[in-house]
């Protein structure tokens, strides 16, 4: 998939469908001059529905139809025959889709199951027929109730990508590389900051037939948390990794400094991601030697105090299947 067709973020205007009206028919039949009231139920609007679908990866569908309506209800008809009821209209959506109030910004609820069901409008009600009128007093009522019209809102559709690891680092710290490394898929990868500006997803074979999926998450700056370039779009798709691993490149100025941000920005943004399992790794080892990478292993081991870290080297394939181990064991955890 191509990063023009990954969309994650689209506004919807919903409306249900109007409620049928209710019958006035009166019961004519041979022999049956006054056969009293027989008017039927209009039927209900159709609903509009969110449902789960395990095979959809994007919110591309919506990006050019943004408006759905569900089916008017028909009329009620003679003999007390119920109208039917308006079709209700599906969206489908990926899984790890949050549904909010467009204007008020309100999470109505989230879609984490395949083929879970959830109402987001609905549809307005049939009117009740004259049969329900009638009575000692008013034997032939000639009203009956008008349907209860749709309802209309905006929402907004919000992905957040679901896998089990999250590639987190600076713009052009190796992400990329790394994920077409350990898997199959083909990412954008060149020399410059923010060469990735949606999530690639790619599947990692390991051992045994198993495997695991790792998301390359666009870089992070400092600032994210408030908002600054892109940061809220970026973030939370970090809240669905059970793992994050961290990528800080060899030859930053202050590896535990750009670890320290990185940690700061996602604290600031839902200090809940700091429970997550946590890697760091140090990308590009391949520009040091063996004597260089002891020192700084001695260095980070006093400075980060309790985080695991590995070396790793995407382009030299060092480490790539220690960090893959270091990964399984945490998902088993």
């Amino acid at each position: 998939m191509t990063e023009g067709n990954f969309v994650d973020y689209v506004k919807v205007h919903v409306t249900s469908g109007n409620g049928g009206k209710g019958s006035t028919h009166l019961r004519r039949e041979k022999f049956v001059a006054k056969g009293g009231p027989d008017g039927g139920d209009g039927g209900r609007g159709g609903h509009v529905i969110v449902q789960g679908k395990k095979n959809h990866w994007t919110l591309l569908h919506y990006k050019y139809q943004r408006h759905f309506k569900g089916g008017h209800g028909e009329h009620g008809g003679k003999q007390r025959s119920t109208g039917a009821n308006g079709a209700d209209v599906y969206l489908e959506v990926p899984l790890g889709t949050v549904v909010r109030d467009t204007q008020t910004n309100q999470q109505l609820f989230e879609i984490t199951e395949d083929g879970e069901e959830k109402i987001i409008v609905e549809g307005g009600l049939g009117g009740r027929g004259n049969w329900h009128f009638k009575s000692a007093v008013n034997q032939t009522p000639r009203y009956a109730q008008q349907g209860l019209p749709g309802v209309e809102k905006q929402i907004t559709l919000e992905l957040k990508v679901l896998a089990d690891v999250g590639l987190v680092g600076f713009p052009n710290a190796g992400k990329s590389t790394l994920l077409s490394v350990i898997t199959s898929a083909k990412p954008k990868i060149a020399d410059y900051e923010f060469t990735t500006l949606k999530p690639n997803l790619g599947i990692v074979e390991y051992r045994d037939f198993k495997s695991f999926v790792v998301a390359d998450i666009p870089g992070i700056i400092e600032g994210a948390a408030e908002g600054k370039g892109l940061g809220h779009y970026f973030l939370r798709h970090i809240e669905r990794n059970a793992i994050l691993l961290f990528l800080v490149p060899a030859d930053s100025k202050d590896i535990t400094e750009e670890y320290t941000i990185l940690l700061n920005e996602l604290r600031r943004y839902n200090p809940e991601l700091l429970d997550k399992q946590r890697l760091l790794a140090i990308s590009k080892c391949d520009l040091l030697d063996d004597e260089l990478m002891q020192e700084m292993n001695t260095l980070l081991k006093a400075e980060l105090q309790g985080v695991n870290f590995i070396f790793i080297s995407s382009v030299a394939q060092k480490g790539i299947q220690q960090l893959k181990d270091k990964l399984w064991v945490l998902l088993n955890d």
